[in-house]
């Protein structure tokens, strides 16, 4: 098949028929998909040869979805001015435009809430691809590896490995903490308590020492008493961790350890417990008529032994 047989036969392509704008509309379509094909395709390599991370990875991300949107948008409009039926509706619709965009504007502002602090998100760069963040979702405290940023949503991926989707107005309005934009060590606190009748320093030094022997702990902070509570004394022991990650494993691991010494050495971890004092308890017509005659035999079997 060459060019001038491809000409010649779109050239008998009638838009104004039925059959003749499907026939463009199929053409269009695949047009899109090699146009965003390509598009991605483009970023992905200047995205694969760059090694000096020089190009923010979650801005590349967003920008090509937002240029994806854009060729198909070119594509429809292209379309719609190709085809004369479509043409004379566009004609009639600039007539009612601004009731159109009021419309719009009131069914959309949650959309384009999303899509703007996307724009937000991408410009001011709280964070980016691979980030460990701390964000209060509407779920509560979520903590997570930003996985994308989509031109609505942001995906993060929990430690438990699941996906929190949060929309980028709520991200772009709420607090945040990221745990690894410029130091990545965090340090792991881990509280215990005591009773009043142990040796602190003793409890200290386990503390310490199981620290140190942690393969996982690089720095060793401290093990300060932080409160003397109504029944307890209460330390946190602090250590430093490569990452987040590290710090959560590090701080369960080293409460178990803990509590394991403490029942090898005898140091009493204090518990809540309660004193019931009871003043008076009720009539047990039935019990006290059982607990008589049980009384009256006992007699009986006496009088007659003594006869």
């Amino acid at each position: 098949m060459t060019w001038q047989t491809i000409q010649s036969w779109l050239s008998g392509v009638n838009p104004g028929t039925w059959s003749g704008a499907l026939v463009l509309l199929v053409l269009f379509w695949i047009g899109g998909l090699i146009l965003s094909w390509i598009l991605r395709r483009a970023i992905r390599l200047i995205i694969a040869r760059d090694r000096d991370q020089r190009i923010d990875r979650m801005a590349a991300s967003f920008l090509s979805k937002v240029a994806s949107v854009f060729v198909w948008v070119v594509v429809l409009m292209l379309y719609a001015h190709m085809i004369p039926a479509l043409g004379r509706l566009g004609t009639a619709l600039l007539a009612s435009v601004s009731v159109a965009s009021i419309v719009i504007g009131l069914a959309a502002q949650s959309t384009l809430a999303n899509f703007v602090a996307g724009l937000s998100l991408i410009f001011y760069r709280p964070f980016k691809l691979g980030d460990r963040v701390q964000i209060n979702a509407p779920t509560g405290l979520e903590t997570g590896i930003v996985e994308d940023v989509t031109l609505g949503y942001t995906v993060l991926q929990t430690f438990d490995n699941r996906r929190v989707i949060i929309s980028n107005s709520v991200i772009s309005n709420t607090i945040m903490i990221n745990l690894t934009t410029v130091h990545p060590r965090v340090m792991a606190i881990v509280p215990f308590s005591i009773g009043y009748g142990a040796d602190i320093d003793r409890a200290r030094e386990i503390a310490l020492d199981l620290a140190e022997a942690h393969a996982d702990v690089e720095e060793i902070v401290g093990c300060p008493v932080m409160l003397l509570g109504s029944s307890s004394v209460d330390l946190n022991l602090r250590v430093w961790c490569a990452d987040a990650g590290t710090a959560f494993a590090v701080k369960y691991d080293l409460t178990e350890r803990i509590k394991k010494r403490f029942d090898v050495e005898g140091i009493e971890i204090p518990f809540a417990y309660q004193n019931i004092i009871v003043k008076s308890l009720p009539e047990l017509r039935g019990f006290d008529e059982d607990q008589k005659e049980d009384e009256d035999g006992q007699k009986q079997n006496r009088e007659g032994r003594s006869e």
